[in-house]
């Protein structure tokens, strides 16, 4: 039917353009722009009309229209006053830096267009940009704190906190909340550009290792908004997750903004996965003739250039040379697939095994090292690290992560409760001091039924479930555990609602304490104060006791206090960050934590302040 129109449609014009020209219509251009009448023909002899009178023509007079179907010349008059002169040429002001030849010809595109002016300052349409009034990526109805939180806070407040929290958190909930704060859809200080606010917030991220999160702030930005310090984080954070390419937009708008060789390299691995692979080639091989940046840069950066597709060629790796291992070289290897050497991941450091914990690329063998970091810290959940270890097994892999695997297998799906409390204590004994093996094992402490077979094992088991958050699953062992023991202590500070503890029970658990320096037992009189479950009389009582001095105030206790006074919850929370910095609990105070847990409960996170309480106790 279409064919059927189309060949009708055309007939028709076919036609239509017959029939104009045999009408032979008039010219359509203007007088005197037509071709040449032919000469005149003699004609024969008719009789001449009778002459009739013409008005005298005068320089204003209309011409006398011709004949139908005939045009006459149009003589334009010339100018009266002498003969014309050419048009001066225009004048043309040159840079005054302007390259010389040889330096134009040997720039890239990228140096062209911006001496040109020809740099694009956007890349994306002015219907999609979006709007730098809120940003992160949780908002309210998600679990994220309200916008507005930090909107009507002083600035230099705000900035000192941010670039204060700068180290790992002593608690893995600890981290949890302040991580959750500075993802939440929040809008900027007044006063504090809303790109260095951003800028703050995912560098703090990066600090406390949480690359993905801090990748996700700075993906919320259009990149032509990005200042200097949001470069430098993102680039952390793109390093960091091995996503080297996703940073490409950004370098790409940027052009030569920097002058390091990394960026070099970075910039050549971008031109390669935007189509431009011989570029790609020739500015690597220059780099690796010139020593833009060591060779094993280099050559990963070859390598990744070429899993783009354009001017793929075998690259052979040199670690011979190479003295130790950085964020870079790691990404790059990391993302090709490229084995590093043994010797120069021997003893990682803490970088490198929470980038590992979330490396996709890497088997679940090679991930659960540092996975089992990652979720003591609270990078990674209790769900995701026992999914982890469910692929090792299912891999079939062997070595110590395959034999963890097969242990935990056992702690949740062995026959007899007896079997799997003892496969959980072979799991917690393999590093006393890896919390992240309590994480491990979280949901198989929630699957044993409570019973004074195991009263032994308590403190264990509820520190286990209270990692994962299962407070409710905890309590029910409420029946079991006797009073005044570090499960009962746990169970009191973990208890949802509010309840009263009594001097006598935490009289016996003092007494009982051989921690260093009772540091348990200060943790548990500093946490129940900040719940509000001992009266002011016992308070005193054991502060006293244990030589605690729970009143005493600091430039950071009068401010957390005033946040919690306004009921300010974003910004008690990153105030309680700010607190908990180190890397143990022997570097956390009792006054600390009291201030902690007592502002944390009155701005409503009391399910946050009570798990740091408990972990507080279990830790110490």
């Amino acid at each position: 039917m279409k064919g059927a129109l189309a060949t009708g449609a055309a007939l028709l014009a076919l036609s239509s353009t017959l029939v104009l020209a045999q009408d032979a219509p008039e010219s359509l251009l203007p007088p005197g722009f037509d071709d040449p009448p032919p000469p005149a023909q003699p004609s024969p002899a008719q009789p001449s009309p009778t002459p009739t009178a013409r008005p005298t023509a005068t320089p204003t007079a209309a011409p006398t229209p011709s004949a139908p179907g005939t045009s006459s010349p149009v003589v334009q008059p010339l100018p009266q006053d002498g003969p014309s002169a050419p048009a001066p040429a225009p004048s043309i002001d040159l840079p005054e830096e302007l390259p010389s030849l040889e330096e134009l010809e040997a720039m890239d595109t990228d140096a062209l267009d911006e001496l040109l002016g020809l740099k694009p300052r956007f890349d994306i349409p002015p219907a999609a940009r979006r709007s730098l009034e809120r940003i992160g990526v949780i908002g309210p109805r998600e679990g994220g704190f309200a916008t507005a939180s930090l909107a009507a806070q002083p600035e230099s407040l705000v900035r000192a906190v941010l670039a204060g929290t700068r180290g790992p958190l002593v608690s893995r909930w600890g981290h949890i909340l302040v991580r959750r704060a500075l993802a939440s859809r929040l809008a900027a200080p007044g006063g504090m550009d809303p790109v260095e606010f951003a800028a703050l917030r995912a560098a703090t991220l990066n600090a406390l290792g949480e690359y993905t999160a801090a990748r996700a702030i700075v993906q919320d930005i259009d990149t032509a908004n990005w200042n200097d310090a949001l470069t430098d984080a993102a680039l952390d954070a793109y390093i960091a997750t091995a996503d080297i390419v996703g940073a490409c937009p950004a370098i790409q708008l940027q052009g030569n903004a920097r002058e390091d060789g990394q960026w070099q390299l970075w910039r050549s691995i971008c031109s390669a996965y935007a189509g431009q692979g011989v570029r790609a080639g020739t500015e690597l091989s220059r780099a690796l003739s010139r020593g833009t940046a060591p060779a094993i840069d280099v050559l990963l950066a070859q390598r990744h250039a070429g899993a783009a597709g354009a001017g793929r060629r075998a690259v052979h790796l040199e670690w011979d040379e190479v003295e130790d291992i950085t964020p870079w070289r790691y990404a790059l290897a990391t993302a090709v697939g490229a084995e590093i050497p043994e010797s120069l991941l021997a003893e990682p450091a803490p970088y490198y095994q929470r980038v590992s914990a979330i490396s996709p690329m890497l088997a679940p063998a090679q991930r659960a090292p540092g996975a089992r970091v990652a979720a003591g810290e609270g990078i990674l959940s209790a769900s995701a690290i026992v999914s982890l270890y469910s692929q090792v097994l299912a891999d079939g892999a062997e070595g110590e992560a395959a034999e963890t695997a097969a242990t935990l297998r056992t702690a949740y799906a062995a026959p007899t409760a007896a079997e799997r409390v003892e496969a959980m204590r072979t799991i917690w004994g393999m590093d006393e001091g890896d919390h992240g093996l309590q994480v491990l094992t979280a949901y198989a402490a929630a699957r044993l039924a409570p019973s004074s077979q195991w009263a032994a094992d308590a403190p264990a088991l509820i520190a286990s479930m209270l990692t994962a958050g299962l407070d409710r699953d905890a309590m029910e062992w409420s029946g079991v555990v006797e009073e005044g023991s570090q499960a009962w202590a746990l169970l009191a500070l973990a208890e949802p609602g509010e309840s009263a503890v009594s001097s006598g029970a935490l009289d016996a658990f003092v007494d009982d304490d051989d921690s260093a320096g009772q540091r348990k037992s200060r943790f548990l009189v500093a946490a129940l104060a900040g719940l509000g479950r001992i009266d002011g009389d016992t308070r005193r009582s054991f502060a006293d006791r244990l030589a605690l001095d729970l009143d005493r105030h600091t430039r950071w206790t009068r401010t957390i206090d005033r946040a919690a006074e306004v009921d300010n919850a974003a910004l008690v929370a990153l105030l309680a960050g700010l607190g908990m910095q180190g890397d143990g609990w022997d570097r956390m105070t009792a006054r600390h934590l009291f201030r902690i847990v007592d502002s944390l409960n009155r701005v409503g996170l009391s399910a946050e302040a009570r798990m740091i309480a408990a972990e507080a106790v279990a830790r110490a």
